[in-house]
């Protein structure tokens, strides 16, 4: 009869890479219970948009956010937008996450995915933003790529397309009841247009405790090269923000 012993000397020796691995998977599983995650911040934000452009007329949008900040360190935020294009029903919706970097200066890294779709033309598109920010108290930027794919009609072909998001805001007045400031951006959480495509933002909050008021005034630019751009639209946007 082979032993035990025997049995294992015919079996080849684990490697060591494979030993370390183990022990390392191992050693991480049983701390992940060990992990103290807490929320430390929640908001709820619905708004209503009126726009009128000279390409579509009137337009408008219903939309709603939340958001869920974990040990101050890790955002997660979704919404859904609801509106017409004209006289074209469409939807929009994204799902982000940001991490705050432990370091000096505020450093953030943020990653969504939008999607955008209009059910009667059978048009959708899908956007990858991974970005970087730099926002202070008084001011901010952000900047990334977007990779975006979309399909049009019945065509089961995607045309991809990669450009460059910035958005760059300054805020001339900011204090625990009042911020009024300005923003400067090709991109929204709901969307991300072409580099030509800006628009300039004038905004304020007004707090009250666990209660804000929101009101925004843009104006909107679309342009295929640099800042070479036409005159599009203006919009406002009226809404409230919930904290706890």
């Amino acid at each position: 009869m082979q032993t035990a012993r025997s049995f294992t000397g015919l079996l080849p020796a684990p490697a060591p890479c494979k030993i370390k691995s183990l022990l390392v998977f191992c050693f991480l599983v049983s701390n992940a219970y060990c992990l103290d995650f807490s929320i430390s911040g929640i908001e709820l934000e619905t708004a209503f948009t009126s726009e009128y452009n000279r390409s579509f007329r009137y337009c408008w949008d219903l939309s709603a956010i939340g958001a869920v900040k974990l040990n101050n360190l890790v955002a997660v935020k979704g919404g859904l937008d609801l509106g017409m294009t004209g006289i074209v029903f469409d939807i929009d919706t994204f799902i982000s996450g940001e991490l705050d970097f432990p370091f000096r200066f505020p450093l953030f890294f943020g990653f969504a995915y939008i999607y955008n779709g209009m059910p009667k033309y059978e048009t959708n598109m899908h956007t990858l933003r991974p970005v970087l920010s730099v926002r202070g108290k008084r001011a901010g930027i952000t900047a990334g790529p977007a990779l975006r794919f979309t399909r049009f009609g019945f065509d089961p072909d995607r045309v991809f397309e990669s450009m460059l998001m910035v958005s760059v805001f300054a805020n001339f007045y900011n204090t625990e009841k009042l911020r009024i400031g300005i923003r400067a951006a090709n991109f929204s959480e709901f969307s991300a247009r072409n580099f030509g495509s800006y628009s300039l933002n004038l905004n304020s909050l007004v707090r009250f405790k666990q209660i804000s008021l929101i009101n925004e005034i843009e104006l909107y630019q679309s342009g295929s090269s640099g800042l070479t751009s036409n005159f599009y639209g203006i919009a406002y946007k009226g809404g409230i923000l919930f904290t706890w």
